[in-house]
């Protein structure tokens, strides 16, 4: 029996821009998995954008949509699913992940992410400057993710190399 026969989800976290969804998809469909981006699961819920619902209802609204859809999409099982950079900002949310899945964190440093993500406007909590909305959060998230199973750093590796190295580590 393979370790995927034994683990309900996988559970990738980190920092935006990190590479949580585009690694997720591969990781999914290497392991004939649905993927599941958090974000997105919500967006179709809400029937709107993230930028719209932190806009029109603030954060603290959108923190709790996000832990109602994490409760939800971690009840099924044989999944990857992305979360959205600030999901392991509530303690409930990293019990649920840690209860339900392999957690993941993915990791870059903030030159990595600053580049990976400029010039995307659909990031609510990166507007303004770039370079000191990612230095400050990143301050501000320090320690946030060490709650995971398995750190892997994403700086200069591709999504493939990052995905590979998942299902290696699963064997």
């Amino acid at each position: 029996m393979s370790n995927t026969e034994k683990i309900r989800n996988i559970v990738l976290i980190g920092f935006m821009g990190t590479g949580k969804s585009t690694v997720g998809k591969k990781l999914a469909k290497a392991l004939s998995w649905s993927f599941i981006d958090i974000d997105v699961y919500i967006e179709n819920k809400e029937n709107t954008t993230i930028p719209d619902l932190f806009r029109e209802k603030g954060e603290p609204y959108f923190r709790d949509v996000e832990s109602n859809a994490i409760q939800q999409v971690l009840r099924q099982s044989k999944q990857v699913v992305s979360m959205g950079g600030g999901a392991v900002l509530r303690k409930d949310n990293c019990k649920t992940m840690l209860d339900n899945g392999l957690v993941i964190a993915l990791t870059a440093t903030p030159e990595a992410i600053i580049q990976r993500v400029k010039g995307n406007s659909d990031r609510p909590l990166l507007q303004g400057n770039l370079e000191e909305r990612v230095y400050t959060m990143m301050e501000q998230r320090q320690g946030a993710y060490e709650f995971a199973h398995v750190t892997i750093d994403t700086f200069d590796r591709s999504p493939e190399e990052i995905a590979v190295q998942i299902q290696r580590m699963l064997q």
